[in-house]
């Protein structure tokens, strides 16, 4: 954690998060929380999934921290994808409550959506019947509504190419985060709806939120998403120092093996993996062409 205290971890955007005050979960021991946290922040997925598994086997918020943990692999790797489809019927399978099957759902809809911008085929209407489901278990002031939302606007985005629905979606999450103090979740939010503002020409709002996104991730110590996060800073920044942050996504690309995949092959850097991402494809946390714009995830 942030502050090295033993602290429980909240499930946020792609999973466990340091900073949420709500929807905590006990998929661990507090101890082997921090472990995860940091783990998946410097993307050893497999490592902070194997520290979940004892308790997943029982615990509903266990196996559906780990199916998260899983997915998330999936979005930055391009692969892995029967690991995470196991890792969440599992999930399903041991949700109880109202709440725990709202999850797996939301869990659900999110996998068929990166399996439908990274994965062999297209599971719109999984993701879209998921992510309904989702929403008729969830009371309007649930928890897990942003959360909702945002995965809502991605597929609007991505998916569908309703710009004006993802940005009330991203909205509705950008402020669902906001009061519940999910900085992981706003990192994403804030760049989205910057992508977004990039789109309509606003260059002056879309610096302001990609440069939000960077210093939360920063802040949190989310390593695996401050590449991304540089790359998104340098499409509006001057040529000097867009070169300079492009290098530097580069280094940290390259420090953590080569992920995320499809930004190493954006960026050209040497241990991008070959054939890992279906082509054509657009990267799911960067920019793609002009006339299709918006960040994947």
């Amino acid at each position: 954690m942030l502050d090295g205290a033993h602290k429980e971890v909240a499930l946020s955007e792609h999973g466990w998060d340091p900073s949420g005050p709500d929807g905590r979960g006990r998929a661990a021991a507090e101890e082997p929380g921090d472990t995860v946290w940091r783990l998946r922040s410097r993307g050893c997925w497999q490592e902070a999934a194997e520290l979940l598994r004892p308790a997943a086997e029982q615990d509903p918020a266990a196996a559906l921290g780990r199916a998260e943990l899983l997915i998330e692999q999936c979005l930055f790797t391009a692969a892995n994808w029967t690991q995470a489809e196991q890792a969440l019927r599992l999930a399903e399978a041991l949700a109880a409550g109202t709440e725990q099957r709202a999850g797996a759902a939301c869990a659900r809809g999110f996998l068929a959506y990166v399996a439908s911008v990274l994965g062999p085929r297209d599971r719109l209407d999984e993701a879209q019947a998921a992510l309904g489901r989702t929403s008729a278990l969830l009371p309007p002031d649930a928890p897990g509504r942003p959360l909702l939302d945002f995965r809502r606007g991605l597929v609007a985005e991505n998916l569908l190419r309703d710009r004006g629905a993802a940005w009330i979606a991203y909205r509705r999450a950008h402020e669902g985060a906001g009061e519940r103090g999910d900085e992981l979740l706003r990192s994403y939010t804030w760049r989205h709806l910057a992508a977004l503002a990039l789109s309509r020409g606003d260059h002056g709002h879309a610096r302001e939120g990609f440069d939000a996104s960077l210093r939360l991730r920063e802040q949190l110590g989310f390593t695996v998403g401050v590449a991304p996060a540089l790359a998104a800073l340098a499409e509006v920044s001057e040529p000097a120092e867009a070169a300079r942050l492009r290098a530097e996504a580069t280094r940290l690309v390259q420090a953590l093996g080569g992920v995320p995949v499809w930004l190493a092959r954006q960026l050209g850097a040497p241990n991008a993996p070959r054939g890992a991402v279906r082509a054509p494809g657009p990267p799911p946390d960067g920019r793609v062409a002009t006339e299709t714009g918006g960040t994947i995830s």
